[in-house]
């Protein structure tokens, strides 16, 4: 059985707490990860299933930092960027600041219902510096700040779900430019034709993770899938064209195609978990327009 949702750490916690998982392994966001971990309803996985590096390293020194935690691996990293039509603008937008100006840039725009990623790219194009973002958002008054910025083009803002969405919202012109996740636009551009174009500035990385529900069914099969995964022999295999970059050093193999590429990896702003972990649930539930209590 598997779980199809945007957000599949709601039904694995149902799952876990009601006793009766059907899910083996889930793909989660390192917040909704770390949480579910905290609250006991993932599996601890020993980290020395995991294979070594391409060159024999030790797997915990060859993963990036942060992507081996005591319930998780890491599977992929992508980042949240925005993207906008070519055909719309003589010279497009190349700043966070752009997107959230509607007098140089008008024009319809698209971002993930919710907060995550939207509250730090508000502050960005409010002009707060990247190093300076989280350490505001620890605040009444940085939160405040980055709704106030969001609320400036709430009226002409359409909200999307799955990651699928951005890219047709702008391939059937109901918006000018949008916020998406990296490969999504890649594919649109390069396979389908379309012209849209990504901005790295202001660009979000954070990682997709693997855990295992507590009480998973298929243990040990599970536990053979999770560390396959990361290894060397299985990126080949992936779609060269997702431009979603694997989770170890291993990259090196992958920087003329991907998205950890020196020039785009310079200018990625690194997602810091805690604060959505703990804020997440107070300031979510309501999309664009959520009030943090």
């Amino acid at each position: 059985m598997s779980v199809d949702a945007d957000n599949p750490a709601t039904p694995i916690k149902a799952q876990v707490e009601d006793g009766y998982v059907t899910i083996d392994v889930v793909d989660l966001e390192y917040a909704d990860a770390v949480r579910l971990c905290d609250e006991g309803l993932l599996e601890v996985i020993d980290p020395s299933i995991l294979p070594a590096g391409a060159d024999g390293t030790p797997a915990m020194d060859d993963f990036l930092p942060g992507h081996v935690t005591d319930c998780t691996v890491a599977t992929i990293v992508f980042s949240t960027v925005f993207a906008y039509d070519t055909t719309k603008f003589a010279k497009g937008p190349t700043t966070m600041a752009d997107f959230f100006d509607m007098e140089k840039f008008p024009g319809k725009r698209g971002m993930r219902k919710g907060t995550k990623a939207n509250l730090e790219m508000a502050l960005m194009g409010d002009g707060v510096p990247a190093a300076e973002v989280y350490p505001m958002l620890e605040t009444p008054e940085g939160i405040d700040r980055a709704f106030s910025v969001l609320d400036r083009i709430k009226a002409d803002t359409t909200g999307w779900e799955a990651g699928a969405q951005p890219s047709q919202l702008l391939a059937d012109g109901e918006v000018a430019m949008t916020t998406a996740y990296n490969d999504r636009i890649f594919a649109a551009a390069v396979f389908v034709g379309k012209p849209f174009n990504t901005v790295w500035n202001g660009q979000i990385m954070e990682y997709d993770l693997f855990a295992i529900p507590k009480g998973a069914p298929g243990m040990e099969n599970t536990k053979k899938f999770i560390a396959l995964r990361p290894a060397p022999s299985s990126w080949p295999i992936r779609p060269s064209g997702s431009l979603m970059a694997p989770p170890a050093n291993l990259r090196v193999r992958w920087l003329a195609c991907i998205k950890t590429a020196r020039p785009k990896w310079r200018r990625s702003f690194q997602r810091r978990w805690p604060i959505w972990s703990t804020r997440c649930p107070q300031t979510t539930s309501s999309g664009l327009t959520a009030t943090p209590s």
